[in-house]
């Protein structure tokens, strides 16, 4: 029995059945109505973007799955002081990330598709640095799919084009973040 712990057990369980559960109605459950159409969003962009309901379908379920297995990760108190730390700085670069996204948004011609990568590549880094030891490869690859994705430069620049197709997409997402700033969720 050396090396069994069953709280492990439980929590590698309760990942593989929530990133297994990563559909629609049972995202609900646990993410907010406002979050919940950001992702509607997210996935209406993608699609439009990259023109294949399966990989913009795919990009939304390996986001979810990753915020689920974080959640769980947390709830079981797996992070340790340093990895807390960097958790932390992951929140800091996300909600400036949603703050220059949102004034982007406002100031029609200020989008710098340079910083908005910079920022997501900035969160995917800290994201891979908290989950290293705590999520298993193909995890890892799931961040770097959903990062990847929406920092591409033609999507961002599709994006933020003031009177472009993907604008009210943009209108929806950045009020969404608006709420979550206020809310205090980002």
């Amino acid at each position: 029995m050396e090396g069994f712990s069953s709280k492990d057990l439980a929590m590698k369980a309760q990942k593989k059945i929530l990133s297994s559960m990563a559909s629609k109605s049972s995202v609900q459950m646990f993410i907010d109505d406002t979050t919940s159409e950001i992702l509607d969003e997210l996935y209406r962009v993608s699609r439009e973007h990259c023109q294949n309901k399966a990989e913009a379908q795919k990009v939304i379920k390996d986001l979810v799955k990753i915020a689920v297995k974080i959640g769980v990760l947390f709830r079981n108190n797996c992070f340790n002081r340093d990895e807390l730390c960097v958790a932390q700085d992951f929140k800091k670069k996300l909600h400036q990330g949603a703050m220059t996204a949102i004034s982007f948004y406002e100031v029609d011609f200020t989008f710098d598709q340079s910083v908005m990568s910079e920022l997501l590549s900035c969160c995917r880094d800290l994201l891979l640095k908290l989950v290293q030891a705590h999520l298993k490869p193909k995890s890892h690859g799931r961040i770097n799919h959903v990062f990847n994705h929406y920092s591409d430069p033609e999507l961002l620049s599709r994006l933020y084009e003031p009177s472009g197709p993907l604008r009210p997409n943009l209108t929806r997402i950045c009020s969404g973040l608006n709420k979550l700033l206020e809310d205090g969720t980002i």
